[in-house]
């Protein structure tokens, strides 16, 4: 009994969240149509919510853009087409996945820049400590000077 409750509390709690926030009157009536245009919409990111796709944004250019795909796809426009569409209008930012190219290189080259930029750092950190702690070693003749001292506070105390 236990079981069932649990069972049915975890489907309706997922089943909202598998939906995203496509509303039901945007939905197409041919499931194939449908399929598509959930997937596509899966790969566009919203323009308001940032990391976020279009799928499963609230904003309401995000609902723009779910339906415009779906207008896209009832006029025969394949995948690729509506993609080009939707990045003719806002450009590479709208693709949750940019291309590289020019326009993209920092975007993809940023993340290894700055973990050698950050690997730099901590070597020439670590490197001068290193050195800072090697300075601060005794030298033969001062370690001589300590032994003896050592030797006669030892020698006075006894």
């Amino acid at each position: 009994m236990i079981r069932k409750a649990l069972l049915a509390t975890v489907m309706a709690v997922s089943l909202p969240l598998s939906a995203g926030a496509v509303e039901p009157d945007e939905m197409l009536a041919d499931p194939a149509l449908e399929a598509r245009a959930r997937e596509i919409s899966k790969d566009l990111r919203c323009v308001v919510c940032q990391n976020q796709d279009i799928d499963s944004s609230n904003a309401g250019v995000a609902r723009d853009l779910r339906l415009l795909i779906r207008e896209r796809l009832v006029a025969g426009d394949t995948d690729a087409e509506v993609i080009e569409f939707v990045r003719a209008r806002y450009g590479d930012f709208v693709l949750l996945k940019p291309p590289f190219n020019g326009e993209t290189l920092v975007l993809w080259l940023a993340p290894a820049v700055l973990i050698l930029l950050g690997t730099g750092g901590a070597t020439v950190t670590l490197t001068k400590a290193r050195k800072r702690r090697a300075a601060a070693a005794l030298s033969v003749d001062e370690e001589a000077v300590v032994a003896e001292m050592l030797a006669r506070t030892k020698g006075s105390a006894s």
